[in-house]
């Protein structure tokens, strides 16, 4: 895989070769950005340059023909380390990290990054899933941030500054990915054939956000129903919270009975509302609104009927944050899908002629 294949990150792989050229690249790296825009594919093709065998480390292009290459493919290669949250679990397990207790410090990524390298290059962790790392986790975490060992580069995967602990956050250099831009996330669901119809690959990215995990996931017709659904509800001034309540409850069980299906329903159904708010602080800003028609008309239903400014917009955003972390703690979800929406309502008719005085 050669870095043109990673498109739209073109200013971190120049960033990165100038930090090897001069042998300033730093012991940790958390890179941001929105969900299914490239940055794990990014770190792995990142791990796969500096521990290829047939080229230079500084010029960051690996040969993908030699054993270490095929091994970084295989997930084989032993100075890589790579740690994600299981998908049964809500947060990322301690012993991920310092081994069960059993083999506590014999084992986990922490013990593998303080060995030297096999090969005598790099070590290279990769954790995937920074944003469900947990104090216990980020404490483990401490002796490898504050004392790398020499040659070790550990690279951590977030969506958010906010989301990372403070102790993760002041010991890694940032590195911010861009969502892609519009265009170019219709061009690659075509060209990987994941959409068929250019037509509905525009449609899809234009609602992605630069996410093309995010337009994958629009593509299906129940949550394209739900989101013109919810759009309708969120423009109103006021709406009917137990019907409301019931009809996201709907949307979410529809997911089936795993716990991790309607977790990430439940995310779905917080982003699109999320998203929705986004294009109203744009609207209140005098900044265009992006999106499609049921977005526009959604936007513009909403400033006719409830006239908050774009603080308002700005607190509801807040709201669905604060929500989607709660989610992802594994609160109660049929309280606190019933809490979101009631606040939700709370800040909107605040900001409503129709409000009592």
């Amino acid at each position: 895989m050669s870095w043109g294949e990673i498109r739209g990150h073109d200013q971190v792989v120049d960033q990165f070769r100038r930090a090897i050229a001069s042998n300033r690249l730093a012991s940790t790296f958390l890179f941001i950005g929105p969900p299914g825009i490239g940055k794990r594919t990014f770190a792995h093709r990142l791990a796969k340059a500096m521990l290829c065998e047939s080229s230079r480390s500084d010029i960051l292009e690996p040969c993908g023909h030699c054993s270490a290459c095929q091994q970084v493919d295989a997930r084989t290669h032993p100075d890589l380390e790579v740690v994600s949250k299981p998908k049964d679990r809500s947060t990322i397990p301690v012993e991920l990290f310092i081994g069960d207790l059993d083999h506590r410090m014999r084992e986990g990524l922490c013990f593998r990054m303080s060995m030297k390298a096999n090969r005598g290059g790099y070590k290279i962790g990769i954790i995937e899933d920074a944003d469900f790392l947990r104090q216990e986790g980020a404490n483990c975490l401490l002796k490898t941030l504050e004392e790398p060992p020499p040659r070790t580069l550990l690279i951590l995967i977030g969506t958010s500054e906010q989301r990372q602990l403070p102790t993760i956050r002041s010991r890694s250099q940032i590195i911010r990915f861009r969502p892609l831009d519009e265009s170019l996330v219709a061009d690659l669901l075509i060209e990987h054939e994941m959409i068929g119809d250019q037509r509905q690959a525009a449609r899809l990215a234009a609602l992605s956000g630069g996410s093309l995990q995010r337009a994958l996931e629009l593509d299906q017709a129940a949550l394209d129903e739900f989101r013109q659904s919810l759009l309708d509800q969120l423009s109103l001034a006021d709406w009917d919270a137990v019907k409301f309540v019931k009809e996201v409850g709907t949307f979410i069980d529809g997911a089936g009975k795993e716990a991790s299906a309607k977790r990430e329903r439940f995310l779905q159904a917080i982003d699109l509302a999320g998203e929705f708010y986004r294009q109203m602080m744009r609207s209140c800003s005098g900044v265009p609104i992006e999106g499609d028609r049921p977005m526009h008309q959604a936007v513009a239903a909403a400033l006719n009927a409830w006239p908050g400014d774009a603080e308002t917009a700005a607190a509801c955003l807040e709201r669905c944050l604060d929500a989607q972390n709660q989610v992802q703690a594994s609160a109660n979800q049929a309280t606190l899908l019933a809490c979101w929406l009631d606040d939700l309502a709370t800040i909107t008719r605040s900001a409503s002629p129709l409000a009592p005085t």
